[in-house]
């Protein structure tokens, strides 16, 4: 039986669905999760970091403690393999220490434009998988070698739930606070669409950026201005007639978690597209756009129109090929574990 240590950023389920789906291919795991921007990341040091005018100091000594302790950890476990999800506080140093008796993998579950801390990892590592395929070109471009690895769907979360009602017409889960575009586009459809009933989760307006913004924020019972965990996402995703999903500006030529999300919780998905997803869904499966003005027309057929085939021949496409599970059987093939 292999032995693997995974080791990732919290972050919602995604540690625990590779941790799951590893161990459902044989493989005995140690999971290790770490805190950002500085680990730990409890109240009194995030406190202390906000306030820091030495914030990258402070980063340089959290990374220098828990390569002393994961250093510690990897001795006392000797897995064959430490497969890493962004690996963004681990120094070079650290990989180079793993691969003197184990095999290292590196997932990127973002672009390299938005962690390029991690762009040399690759030289690092035995194997590094990226999301978005632009990624896989500049490296190639560089001529080193990565290898395309989309993310996934935790089907033990993200599923079809018996006798619930449909109460929501349009439905969009994401962070917002960062992302223009998807600022711009759910204003769109909160214009187009002023009698329907549309819930909007995520940060959109955080007190501790603005607190004069967030006190005078605008449609309170549209934008629901917090995080919900992954269960609570399901749940919402099986109440809405449409689910719109809006990738962040940095995704070219992959998907976000939520394309695999949505359809695996049996939900109908109105999506920006790209040659990927185009390539995943050719039968028109799930609502695909290219502008705003493509996104509303396909919101305002799908509230028109019963989607409930199309939504279960996605989920099925998902189930099929697109779980964590079958993501980590693609990465035990590809470095022969």
């Amino acid at each position: 039986m292999s032995k693997v240590l995974v080791i990732g950023p919290k972050f919602y389920n995604f540690n625990a669905a590779v941790e799951s789906a590893f161990l459902k291919c044989g493989c005995q795991v140690d999971l290790e999760q770490y805190d950002n921007p500085i680990h730990p990341y409890n109240i009194w040091m995030k406190c202390k970091y906000k306030l820091s005018s030495g914030k990258e100091k402070m980063k340089s000594e959290s990374r220098a403690k828990y390569r002393i302790y994961i250093e510690r950890r990897f001795d006392e476990i000797k897995p064959d393999l430490v497969f890493l999800l962004n690996g963004d506080i681990l120094l070079s140093e650290t990989l180079d220490f793993f691969r003197k008796s184990a095999k290292v993998a590196l997932w990127l579950f973002d672009s390299i434009s938005r962690y390029p801390i991690v762009t040399n990892h690759i030289d690092h590592v035995d194997y590094l998988f990226c999301y978005e395929q632009k990624d896989i070109e500049w490296y190639k471009r560089n001529g080193k070698k990565a290898y395309f690895l989309a993310q996934g769907c935790d089907s033990s979360i993200y599923k079809p739930l018996r006798n619930i009602r449909k109460d929501i017409d349009i439905l969009f889960v994401g962070e917002l606070y960062s992302s223009k575009k998807r600022q711009k586009y759910i204003s769109k459809v909160i214009e187009s669409f002023p009698n329907k009933k549309i819930k909007i989760f995520g940060i959109y307006k955080p007190w501790y950026k603005n607190p004069i913004k967030w006190i005078f924020r605008e449609h309170r019972k549209i934008y629901i201005n917090h995080n919900i965990d992954s269960q609570s996402v399901n749940n919402y995703y099986n109440r809405a007639t449409v689910v719109i999903n809006i990738h962040h500006e940095q995704q070219e030529n992959g998907a976000n978690p939520k394309v695999f999300e949505i359809c695996g919780s049996g939900a109908y998905q109105v999506c920006d597209t790209n040659p990927y997803i185009e390539s995943l869904f050719r039968n028109n499966e799930i609502g695909l756009y290219h502008n705003e003005t493509e996104m509303i027309k396909k919101i305002e057929d799908a509230l028109l129109s019963e989607k409930k085939e199309e939504a279960e021949k996605a989920y099925n496409i998902v189930i099929k090929d697109h779980t964590f599970n079958k993501r980590i059987e693609s990465v035990l093939r590809t470095i022969q574990l």
